[in-house]
């Protein structure tokens, strides 16, 4: 066995046989690290026939039962599909202190403590049970290790035997017969490897947490998201207390679902009906807001846009947005200036999605619209109008998708008057009492209906 060393970028995993300042493949700078590898000869393959393939029909493939593990908490429980799948690898991304640890821990509580095991790399047992008290009723039973040698991880899950088994966090186990640091792409990959192995031979849901890069992405190798069975993303803005769990990967149930929490000093509360925590603040007769329904996974939510559009002082006019897609909002401006001549080359423009989130939902497009002339004109909307809609580049109002979920939400927080595409009013299937229907299919007729 031939033993050499090489490079490997910790970022998107290139490789080089020599040290190198920046990679060649991601850009990153200072990111190679030296690892220690064996040549080993791979194994013939075998001269005699078929006798080792093992393969089946697939009508006789025996389906084993499905039934979920349920958290106990709902909003998680929606985003994972239901429950926990048994044998799942589940892998929980997010940024230092956006409550990853205290949620692993607070799902607990719900789970059978005999048959739950939380193994902590980051923090010793005593402060396990300092935060176990802060959160209260923690089950006094639950099974806690302060361990980092996957090895040891992994012995103690085939003996222990538990439902689910919690690793936090990936970035910190290692194994010894891999010589590379702890976190290293190497270490990472190989850990994970083997913790899928692990959920897949005893049956045990396993969730392993993972840290996020300073660019807001999943440390460590993209496979590690290709080799677990789901991905949950946990955001949050340090300046509010709300928390935003959303499935980015799940073979188990619909991907881009969402829960949303509430960050106290007990720990994460559920938000039921959030778009009444995100309409709490709104102010009437203010020119420059609007409210659009849009749909995060299969939940309806209810958000107010706000844009200030004011005189600038440079040569050049500013176009910051924040939670929309700063690309999105020059197309608006630019369809606004090409379709309706308001010309906005002499203003700044300031767009923001309040209570923190971030939007990518076309759908956005036309209550955004209505925001930018509503503040442009010192013209506010009228606080009882929802307004939704996809602009095309011709200025057409485009059909968008889950009218009715929208409209229903919309209905039960008691709006009376939508603004929506044109295209969507003669697909609805049902009547919605209460709520007057304002049909357009241009943004000069949307608009005229609003703010003009």
């Amino acid at each position: 066995m031939k033993i050499r060393t090489r490079f490997v970028c910790q970022q998107c995993s290139a490789v080089s046989s020599r040290w190198q300042g920046k990679c060649h493949n991601c850009g990153e700078w200072n990111s190679f690290i030296e690892e220690t590898v064996s040549d080993q000869k791979s194994i013939s393959l075998k001269k005699s026939g078929s006798s080792g393939i093992v393969a089946k029909q697939l009508g006789s493939v025996e389906i084993l039962s499905d039934k979920r593990i349920t958290t106990g908490i709902l909003e998680f429980d929606r985003v994972l599909g239901g429950g926990i799948i048994p044998g799942s690898l589940i892998l929980v991304g997010g940024d230092p202190g956006v409550g990853k640890s205290t949620l692993m821990l607070q799902m607990c509580r719900h789970l059978i403590p005999d048959e739950t095991l939380y193994v902590t790399g980051e923090e010793s047992l005593q402060q396990i049970r300092l935060r176990a008290s802060r959160l209260q009723n923690i089950p006094d039973t639950l099974q806690v290790m302060a361990e980092t040698d996957i090895d040891t991880i992994a012995a103690a899950i085939k003996t222990l035997k538990p439902s689910v088994a919690i690793i936090d966090s990936i970035q910190t186990s290692r194994s010894e017969n891999i010589d590379a640091t702890a976190g290293s792409i190497t270490q990472v990959r190989e850990c994970t490897s083997l913790l899928m192995q692990i959920a897949k031979k005893t049956g045990t849901a396993i969730f392993i947490v993972g840290h996020v890069t300073k660019e807001g992405v999943l440390a460590g190798p993209k496979v590690l998201e290709h080799t677990v069975d789901t991905v949950l993303q946990f955001e949050g803005e340090k300046t509010y207390s709300y928390r935003i769990l959303r499935a980015v990967k799940n073979r188990f149930g619909s991907t881009n679902e969402i829960g949303i929490f509430d960050m106290d000093e007990q720990g994460l509360r559920e938000v039921p009906n959030p778009s009444e925590i995100f309409l709490s603040q709104r102010t009437d007769n203010q020119s420059g807001t609007a409210i659009v329904a849009t749909i995060e996974g299969t939940r309806p939510l209810l958000i107010e846009v706000q844009a200030l559009v004011t005189s600038t002082g440079y040569s050049n006019p500013q176009r910051t947005a924040t939670g929309f897609d700063n690309r999105r909002l020059q197309m608006i401006i630019a369809v606004l200036e090409k379709r309706l001549g308001i010309s906005f080359r002499e203003v700044d423009v300031f767009v923001n999605i309040a209570g923190g989130m971030t939007l990518n939902d076309p759908a956005v497009d036309l209550a955004m619209a209505a925001a930018l002339v509503s503040s442009l004109r010192d013209n506010p909307l009228e606080k009882d109008m929802v307004i939704m809609g996809e602009i095309g580049l011709t200025g057409e109002v485009r059909s968008i998708s889950s009218i009715e979920q929208r409209l229903s939400e919309i209905q039960k927080l008691g709006f009376t008057r939508v603004l929506l595409p044109k295209g969507n009013v003669a697909k609805l299937s049902r009547t919605f009492d209460g709520v007057h229907l304002i049909p357009a299919d241009r943004i000069a007729i949307a608009l005229a209906e609003s703010v003009l």
